[in-house]
């Protein structure tokens, strides 16, 4: 910024991050990793600037002993297979093989050290892709529509002005000290494929009739978010044209960074603002800051597909489709990454695409083509035909990397799915979401059926367990799922999973989702159906 900051008139006011925050910008950490501590060594970082390694996208791995892990910024999920195969090489040679997919599309690896960050920074810088700002008090990875530019279910092709929003942000200093994260979705995928009301600021597909034409555009959603007390996002009364949303974006980053809380870090985010504002005086001040806006249009959103794609299906594009793969819990490794990338090359256009269902997609499949890319043995294991459990099971990273983190939960989720498939037969989806603390990294509170770790205790000691939440849903009627009394401990969460899908399958009306069956009954048959099970489980 070229003044003085407006929060930093009265630092009594302020947390110990911001004052961190106003002796250093956390971009400034990034030259100092490359020319001091890849250098020094581990025990060289001072705590301060540990901290503001976050702005480099790299946090400290559990147990804090030297590794750290890295998140990469992907737009909308959209990569190419140069991208792809740098990625496995980093993966290959720092991080143990280790390949993740998160729920905002990013690509996470571990097992790195402080003397690999400068070879990594400058692999990724090469091919066009950058960690620095995927985590810290800033605008983060923008997500999207994976499917932007061969979807035919979008209004229009996103992808250039995802790029735009993304450059204008990366790296800007005037942008680099915001509250807390900051996080953005643009799609216009009818069915709600970039989750924009758990977003600080999502754009969603809208028209307008403007001097007797039909324009096509966006609303806008601002508030949204999850952690501890999670707030689905408040739609704007306004319309905004493609060649308007850099503008919204920017006035709506710029309320956030002069008028957001700063006082504590557990309140900080844009949703508590919006909650105390309301969208009406938000509105208000961002049309003070931006200049007149035409009011709300037609809403073009029509559901929800939780941004699931798993399956052979049509582009818009005449004569090729798409092959959306299964990637259980998220977890890949370097190998199969790069054959992902060989085939996307083979057969494709050189284009691979992440999901925020922790999944993988390879497009541009000419269809005379689709049945050898069907027969590729990478797609064995990352079948674009999974079961129906381990197709809709996402998992945070849990205690065996996050020092947040109180249980294990990705091997975890991965086995209780597979107990699920082994154990219950049913033709709809699921959705299952387990996360390892209430940061809720794995979106627990979206899930048809949500799972957080704990500890209890039992005559043996400290134990894991699960509470569990149902009836979760975004898009048209979004709300969060409702937490049930009475903790399940791990290893009963499978089978208590088991007996309550059951209870739906064999209770519901015919053709009722999940969801549609927990609207109609609510909480209180699942309460009883839980409270029964831990009964007889002790």
């Amino acid at each position: 910024m070229t003044s003085s900051p407006i929060w930093a008139q009265d630092t009594s006011k302020l947390n110990k991050m911001e004052l961190v925050k106003l002796q250093k910008d956390g971009l400034d950490v990034i030259r100092t990793i490359i020319e001091k501590y890849a250098l020094e060594g581990y025990d060289s970082i001072p705590e301060d600037d540990m901290n503001l390694f976050k702005w480099a996208g790299v946090y400290q791995q559990k147990p804090k002993d030297g590794h750290f892990m890295m998140r990469v910024r992907i737009n909308s999920g959209v990569l190419t297979t140069d991208q792809a195969r740098a990625m496995a090489g980093i993966a290959e040679d720092y991080g143990k093989n280790l390949v993740d997919v998160t729920t905002r599309q990013a690509i996470q690896f571990h097992w790195l050290r402080v003397e690999n960050l400068p070879d990594i920074f400058q692999r990724l810088e090469q091919v066009g892709l950058y960690s620095y700002e995927a985590c810290g008090d800033c605008p983060r990875t923008i997500v999207g529509n994976p499917l932007a530019g061969i979807d035919p279910d979008e209004l229009f092709d996103t992808t250039e002005l995802v790029n735009q929003v993304n450059d204008f942000f990366l790296m800007n200093r005037d942008f680099s000290n915001l509250p807390r994260k900051y996080k953005m979705s643009i799609s216009t995928n009818i069915y709600n494929s970039a989750h924009a009301e758990i977003n600080c600021l999502g754009f969603t597909p809208a028209t307008k009739i403007i001097d007797g034409e039909e324009v096509l555009g966006f609303h806008a959603w601002v508030g949204g978010g999850l952690s501890a007390k999670p707030h689905l996002a408040q739609q704007l009364d306004l319309f905004v044209r493609p060649e308007e949303v850099l503008k919204v974006a920017t006035g709506v980053t710029v309320i956030f960074r002069d008028y957001g809380y700063r006082q504590k870090r557990t309140h900080a985010r844009l949703k508590f603002l919006v909650a105390d504002w309301g969208p009406e005086k938000f509105l208000d001040k961002l049309i003070e800051l931006i200049g007149p806006m035409p009011t709300g249009g037609d809403d073009k959103v029509v559901g929800w597909t939780a941004a699931y794609f798993d399956g052979v299906h049509p582009q818009k594009q005449d004569g090729y489709s798409y092959v959306g793969l299964n990637v259980p819990v998220g977890r890949l490794n370097s190998e199969e990454l790069r054959e992902l990338a060989r085939i996307a090359d083979q057969y494709g256009k050189g284009t691979i695409r992440t999901t925020m269902s922790q999944n993988i997609i390879l497009s541009d499949i000419p269809n005379d083509q689709v049945e050898n890319v069907l027969q590729e043995s990478v797609l064995q294991r990352l079948t674009p035909f999974p079961k129906r459990f381990m197709s809709r099971t996402v998992s945070c990273t849990g205690n065996e990397f996050c020092n947040l983190a109180l249980v294990e939960t990705k091997e975890f989720a991965r086995r209780v799915a597979e107990y699920l498939d082994e154990h219950v037969e049913l033709e709809e989806e699921v959705r299952i979401h387990f996360i390892g603390c209430p940061n809720a990294c794995g979106q627990k509170q979206i899930a048809d059926i949500g799972l957080q770790g704990t500890l209890v205790r039992t005559p043996e000691g400290m134990t894991s367990a699960y509470d569990i939440a149902v009836g979760g849903i975004l898009g048209p009627g979004a709300q969060f799922n409702q937490a049930l009394k009475g903790r399940v401990k791990s290893d009963d969460v499978g089978p208590v999973l088991a007996e309550l899908i059951r209870f739906y399958k064999d209770t519901r009306n015919a053709g009722e989702s999940f969801h549609q069956f927990y609207l109609r009954v609510g909480t209180a048959p699942f309460q009883e159906k839980l409270t029964q099970l831990l009964t007889v489980a002790s």
